[in-house]
């Protein structure tokens, strides 16, 4: 599979692209982004769920684990289709920086369902072709008949959950499905429009990639929202009561993070009826993943070993209990349907021996985190504590080593703001650097670790704040917002973050002889005055 040699990647969600429509989109920008990977020699984009955001803008509660988000298609392409003029998509004012969701939906919704008219009255028959070409794709067939009808009742439900719908919709009844499909028949069809429209803009940006060396990595939260087509078309799969509400959810117990554990509150799968049917459902969630991305970082690794299982309407996760998860056999069935498992293990937080032996048994790499390495032991306030995985001595060759994800604080505003201490006293002797520049002292560590895989946010190669945190894990408001804004991304930092792949072995793109020194880049060099380097 991929992550075999030594490279180094960037996580950047196409929301935080920069650009004038008030949110980042896979047309012209994304491929300009590609070029500057490849000018800063690296090789891997890590996105987060590329799904239709619900409730909360969060990436990870999707109204579909299968479907594409719509907010992502680009105004300028569908303007080349001939389904927009120009002067229909001048945006609003929209802040540059930041997602100001409620104003964007609206507007992008407005658009789509603008091109989509035109599509239904004079759409060009080539661009005919390819809309009827994808509804027969094998990525898709399986699930975009319910997801189009899901989104067109919730739209006739003003926007409401399926769990309040009339009980024989809510039940996924045929009688009440078929006359659904009926009555709402303009609306299913827009829904597959905007689908279609997704998936052939991303494949245009796949093709870009290949072109230029670069490989996606995807993301598949374990669970699925309750508030989604996937559950509610495939009720049998859940653990759902008869009146479609859930038995138990999920979570993580109390642990040293949290006195109460987390309660996500997904729906738990009946993974015993899914092993019957040889996990079909789980087996085309992989196949639509890997027609999206390269490579699928599995959120939750440990869940498919054993799961905490809340009983639905407790308040926190305290009293739930450890379940079997359905283990290796899961593993040997998708791998049988796809001849290879290209999947990175999420496998952070407390992990047992049975999730090591699965993930070692498979080879599939892990995750290490740099910010969560600098934790002591008593005996000397210097010396972080020698057992932690975390360390770059700790780090195994088979391994993705990140500064920081999507839920940490930037490096430089975990650096200011919330690290301990001690664990500021630890680094700088560890490293031996003033942490100054602590975001270029973790990616010269990463990039310098023994792992085949480094990836960095483009946060902390831009030095950037708390201010551009993507997620804060257990805030409900206020996340997914950050974007870069135009230019951040520079030929200057490319240059600076190709050298850095060069002088760790981690460059995808070499140069065959020697290249002149680059002028001084003090905005980006991290500190080298403290006597130690």
């Amino acid at each position: 599979m991929a992550l075999e040699r030594r490279l180094a990647g960037i996580i950047l969600h196409p929301t935080s692209l920069p650009g004038p429509y008030g949110i980042g989109d896979i047309g012209p920008g994304a491929i300009q982004f590609l070029d500057w990977m490849r000018d800063a020699g690296l090789a891997y984009w890590q996105v987060l769920p590329l799904g239709p955001t619900s409730f909360g803008d969060s990436p990870y509660q999707c109204f579909s684990a299968f479907a594409g988000n719509p907010l992502l298609v680009s105004p300028e392409l569908l303007c080349e289709e001939g389904l927009l003029n120009t002067p229909v998509i001048a945006p609003p004012d929209f802040h540059p920086t930041i997602i100001d969701y409620g104003r964007v939906i609206e507007w992008k919704t407005g658009l789509l369902h603008e091109a989509h008219t035109r599509f239904a009255k004079a759409a060009p028959s080539a661009l005919k072709e390819r809309f009827e070409k994808f509804l027969k794709r094998s990525d898709v067939a399986p699930w975009l008949e319910d997801f189009a009808l899901f989104m067109a009742c919730k739209d006739a439900h003003g926007g409401q959950p399926w769990g309040v719908w009339e009980p024989a919709l809510r039940g996924f009844k045929q009688t009440a499905v078929r006359r659904a499909r009926n009555s709402m028949a303009e609306s299913i069809s827009y829904h597959k429009f905007a689908q279609f429209l997704f998936f052939d803009q991303w494949d245009r940006v796949r093709a870009a990639c290949r072109e230029r060396g670069i490989d996606i990595i995807g993301d598949a939260p374990i669970y699925v929202a309750y508030d989604s087509a996937d559950t509610w078309a495939n009720q049998q799969l859940f653990q759902l009561g008869a009146d479609g509400q859930p038995t138990h959810v999920a979570g993580v117990p109390p642990d040293y993070f949290s006195e109460t554990g987390q309660l996500w509150g997904n729906p738990l799968y009946k993974w015993d009826v899914m092993k019957m049917n040889a996990y079909a459902w789980w087996v085309n969630r992989m196949r639509s993943l890997l027609a999206l991305a390269d490579i699928v970082r599995l959120d939750h690794f440990r869940g498919f070993m054993g799961y905490w299982s809340v009983p639905f309407g407790m308040t926190t996760a305290e009293k739930g209990e450890w379940m079997i998860g359905p283990g290796m056999k899961f593993f040997d069935t998708i791998r049988d349907a796809f001849g290879s498992l290209p999947i990175i293990a999420e496998d952070l937080g407390e992990i047992t021996a049975d999730v090591t032996a699965a993930r070692l048994h498979y080879g599939l790499p892990g995750m290490v985190v740099l910010q969560f390495a600098w934790g002591v032991k008593s005996f000397d306030p210097l010396i972080p504590d020698p057992d932690s995985g975390f360390l770059p001595y700790q780090h195994d060759k088979n391994s993705v080593v990140y500064s920081g994800t999507h839920d940490n604080d930037t490096t430089i505003g975990w650096w200011r703001n919330s690290s301990s201490p001690q664990e500021r006293s630890c680094m700088q002797y560890f490293l031996s650097t003033d942490g100054s520049a602590a975001n270029w002292d973790l990616i010269r560590a990463a990039f310098a670790s023994v792992a085949n895989t480094a990836i960095i946010p483009a946060q902390d190669f831009l030095c950037l704040d708390s201010e551009a945190r993507m997620n804060f894990p257990g805030r409900a408001e206020g996340n997914w917002c950050w974007r870069l804004a135009d230019g951040q991304l520079n030929p200057e930092l490319a240059n600076f973050v190709r050298r850095h792949t060069l002088l760790y072995g981690r460059c995808a793109n070499p140069p065959e002889k020697a290249v002149p020194a680059p002028p001084k880049t003090p905005m980006y060099q991290p500190s080298m005055n403290n006597g130690l380097i």
